[in-house]
């Protein structure tokens, strides 16, 4: 069993890849299932292509109209608007999306596909330091 935390700084919403740290901390070791835990509930976890910038940008873009800000008339119906525009909406798609993953690992690779990395999900706007707890299990 292996235990680590990642650090991983964001500067407002999108899909910020953070494949290599994981991949760095599994080399060397053997078999297992990582489960990869976010520490907050206004951010998210997704394992998604790595390959076209646009995919991101188009999520990114999906999300923020699928959920706009508390300011939006559409949002007209949400209470807890004290912590800004953002907050809310932020919980919301941290609702809709995986707070958890988990990855198979054989001789200490991630069975990740060719075109997928793994992100975690900014749903605010301000800059944050935001934590994703692994767990390697076997």
């Amino acid at each position: 069993m292996a235990l680590t935390r990642f650090d991983i700084a964001t500067h407002g919403p999108g899909l910020y890849e953070f494949t290599g740290q994981v991949m760095t901390w599994l080399a060397g070791q053997g078999d297992g299932l990582l489960t990869l835990f976010i520490r907050h509930s206004s951010a998210s976890l997704l394992v998604q292509e790595n390959a076209d910038p646009e995919v991101r940008r188009d999520l990114t873009e999906f999300l923020h109209r699928l959920v706009p800000p508390a300011d939006n008339p559409a949002m007209s119906y949400l209470t807890h608007v004290h912590e800004g525009p953002d907050d809310m909406p932020a919980h919301i798609k941290a609702a809709l999306l995986p707070v958890s993953l988990s990855i198979p690992v054989r001789a200490g690779r991630m069975e990740l596909g060719t075109w997928q990395g793994i992100y975690l999900v900014e749903h605010r706007a301000a800059p944050h330091r935001r934590q994703v707890s692994a767990h390697l299990g076997g």
